[in-house]
This record gives structure tokens, C-alpha cells and sequence, in this order.
């Protein structure tokens, strides 16, 4: 049965707080799987990679050009060249048949495997090809100068990546170095959305009298798949708690559950009642502006997270709460936000008690406030990023220094 009275938030618990509270429930996943080297960028290693081979696996030519006896060629000048007679070709893939004896040399490609008896390649743009087989060289060069030693990248038996490494470009590369095709990575959190809401519509259906499109299913969405978790959108559910209750039941096979609208105090806000009828509540109700009425608790291990329906509240408490919970279980870094220091182009007047996200763009060097209301999904689909102004701050003063964080 719904319950009709209004209950009025009236304690709000401080941001560092609710951070704390969120991430501590939300623990690092344990659970593994198994993936293709191709689709591991920014994935996080589940176990070590340890080289099975040297790579490169054979001394190679780091130039093009002609591999010889670096003795040889000692005393070289454009005026006093020495000539060696050239006894083949070897092209990268290809393998040297012969032996390299004094006063001979082999042409070969950049990569190419160094033939045996060969110590140093001499640059092409350094030599002269003659009549038939006759190579005039014109520089000197040193033992292993242009060569490219066997392991000097990789040696067998390096402890090349560690469990709980972030996979970048770089490593997805040193990966692929060892011939490996498949990596055993942690997995994703998966995150149940439902959005509740008799006005709700999802997008592409035609909206009926006092209707709205659902925003935050995809803005929620967004935000998950660029931290590291997985989407998992519900049907949306109606403003019933019998509804409600098996809504979430049929949520909770998954690693978070975010609640878009019905966090508020209202009659038909109902997510506070669902966890308190199945699980605990942490707390309900944060001293920031946008995002007060929100909610946090647990249903059994599974964190619960309930947002403001505004989009603009939503998608605030989506950065500030439940990417630090997503980066956490996927056992991803911090995530660091690009930001710019400029003047603001006005005065910022905040609530005092309340820490306070502030939409703004980026023009001429200026910090201009971007905010309309917290229903207003273009407060920050027209910004650039936002700046924070403390609980015990009351406003900042036109040119004053702020700190932009960007979108």
C-alpha cells in the first residue's frame, strides 16, 4: 500500500560523508573472465603476464641498409671508401641463409633477422651499390651500432604486467608482443537502472497528458559505460510499491542498483520504503545543491542508489556518487578530472550549508554560469563543466579564481 503522507528530509548528512558511506559499500569485484586482446583497452588485469619468449626473438637491423663486420669498415671515408662484395638479400620475414664471412656484407631491410658473423648494419644513405655485387662503404661504424639485440625489449621470464593493472594501449601492446590472444581481466560491474514514475515515457513512444521522455536511463547509462561498468536498463516501473518491491527483486542479481526519481519526500516517492522494507538505509538526504534528496542503502551486499528524478540532479549525484562507487568495484583508478583555472565572469551566490555544483561554460576566459534549474537537462548538456563551491561558502565574487571541472 502506498503510503500518501509527505516526510520532509530533515537531516542532511555532510558530501564527504555520503562519499564515504557509498564507497565503502560498494567493494572491488572478485569475478574474472575471460576476454580477446582486442577488446581489453581499459580493462583492469585479473592475473600477471609473464614472458614466455624474448622479444624480438633474434638480433635484427634497425636500419636499412648492409649488415657487415663492424671491423670492416674501420677507416671508412667518402674519400677512402671500403668495398665489400654483397652475398644476398634478406627482407623483413625473411631468414639469412649464409654466413657472413671478412670483406662480404648482406643487404637487409629494417627488422630483418642479422645473419650469423654479422656484429653492425651501416646505414644505406652511407653506401654506394656498384657494378654487380660491389658495396662501397663510407662511414665507419661500431660493434651492435643499428642492431637490434635479441630480448632487448622483452627477456623470457619477465613478470611483464601485474593483477590490477590498467590496460592501455601500450600494455595491450606489449601483450600482443608475446603472441597472446586472450587475457584474463576482472569483470565489469553490472548496474540495474529503473526509472520509476507514472509520467515517464521512453523515448520513441508518444507522450500522453502531464508525460516526460526518460533523460536519466540515458544519461545514467552514459555515465556507466564510461566508468567502467555495464548498463542494465529495466522497464519503468510505476508509482506502486507492491510494483516497486518486485521491480527490485528482479534488479538485485546485478552489482548496483540505481533508482532514477522517487527519492524525494513526496506521496509517491517510494524508493526510501523498498529499501527499508528489504534491505537498510544508510542515509537520505546530502547538504549539496543540486542532489538533496538522495538516497543510500543496501539490499543484502547490493549497494542501492536512489537519485533525484530531475535530470540535472541526477546526473550531478552520477558524478559525484556513483562514479567513484563504479571506478571502486571495477577496480579502476581515481578518476581524475581535466580542469582550468579563469575569473568568474560574475558573482556565484550558493547556499551556506550546502556544497554546491555550479554548471558553467568556458567563454573568453571567463567562468559563465551555465545553470537553469535542476530539471533542466540543458544546465549541463550546454556546459563545459562545473565548479564546486564549499558548504561554508557563500558566494565568490566576480574575478575571482575558480576551478573549472570539465564534462
Amino acid at each position: 500500500m502506498t503510503n500518501t503522507k509527505m516526510r520532509p528530509i530533515r537531516q542532511t548528512i555532510p558530501l564527504e560523508e555520503a562519499l564515504t558511506l557509498a564507497e565503502g559499500a560498494a567493494l572491488p569485484l572478485d569475478r574474472t573472465e575471460r576476454i580477446d586482446l582486442d577488446d581489453s583497452v581499459g580493462r583492469v588485469l585479473a592475473a600477471g603476464v609473464v614472458a614466455d619468449r624474448d622479444v624480438p626473438p633474434f638480433d635484427r637491423g634497425a636500419m636499412d641498409g648492409y649488415a657487415v663486420i663492424a671491423e670492416n669498415t674501420f677507416g671508412a671515408s667518402r674519400m677512402d671508401p671500403r668495398v665489400l662484395r654483397c652475398i644476398e638479400t634478406v627482407h623483413t620475414g625473411g631468414v639469412p641463409s649464409r654466413t657472413l664471412e671478412p670483406g662480404q656484407c648482406t643487404q637487409i631491410a629494417t627488422g630483418a633477422p642479422m645473419p650469423d658473423g654479422a656484429d653492425a648494419v651501416v646505414m644505406v644513405e652511407e653506401t654506394d651499390r656498384r657494378d654487380g655485387d660491389q658495396v662501397a662503404i663510407f662511414t665507419p661504424v661500431y660493434p651492435r651500432q643499428h642492431v637490434g639485440r635479441r630480448a632487448a625489449d622483452i627477456a623470457r621470464g619477465a613478470e611483464l604486467l601485474h593483477p590490477g593493472d590498467l590496460l592501455t594501449p601500450s600494455r595491450v601492446g606489449a601483450i600482443a608482443a608475446l603472441g597472446i590472444a586472450e587475457i584474463e581481466v576482472y569483470a565489469r560491474p553490472r548496474v540495474a537502472i529503473l526509472s520509476t514514475g507514472n509520467e515517464i515515457v521512453a523515448p520513441g513512444q508518444p507522450l500522453g497528458p502531464g508525460q516526460i521522455y526518460d533523460i536519466n536511463r540515458f544519461t545514467l547509462s552514459s555515465v556507466i559505460r564510461e566508468h567502467g561498468g555495464v548498463p542494465i536498463p529495466f522497464p519503468t516501473t510505476a508509482d506502486n510499491l507492491d510494483e516497486l518491491s518486485d521491480a527490485v527483486d528482479a534488479c538485485l542479481e546485478n552489482d548496483i542498483l540505481v533508482f532514477s526519481g522517487g527519492s524525494s519526500v513526496g506521496e509517491r516517492d517510494l524508493t526510501l520504503d523498498v529499501i527499508q522494507r528489504k534491505g537498510d538505509i544508510l542515509f537520505h538526504g546530502i547538504a549539496v545543491k543540486p542532489g538533496k534528496p538522495t538516497v543510500f542503502g543496501t539490499i543484502g551486499a547490493t549497494p542501492v542508489l536512489g537519485m533525484p528524478g530531475y535530470p540535472t540532479s541526477c546526473l550531478s549525484n552520477a558524478y559525484m556518487l556513483l562514479v567513484p562507487m563504479l571506478r571502486r568495484m571495477a577496480r579502476l583508478p581515481v578518476h581524475r578530472c581535466h580542469t582550468v583555472s579563469v575569473p568568474a565572469a560574475q558573482r556565484f551566490v550558493s547556499t551556506t550549508g550546502r556544497h554546491q555544483f555550479y554548471t558553467v561554460r568556458v567563454v573568453d576566459g571567463l567562468a559563465v554560469p551555465a545553470f537553469k534549474a535542476s530539471g533542466d537537462i540543458t544546465s549541463m548538456s550546454q556546459a563545459d563543466g562545473y565548479i564546486e563551491i564549499p558548504a561554508q561558502t557563500d558566494l565568490v565574487e566576480k574575478g575571482e579564481t575558480v576551478v573549472v571541472k570539465l564534462f
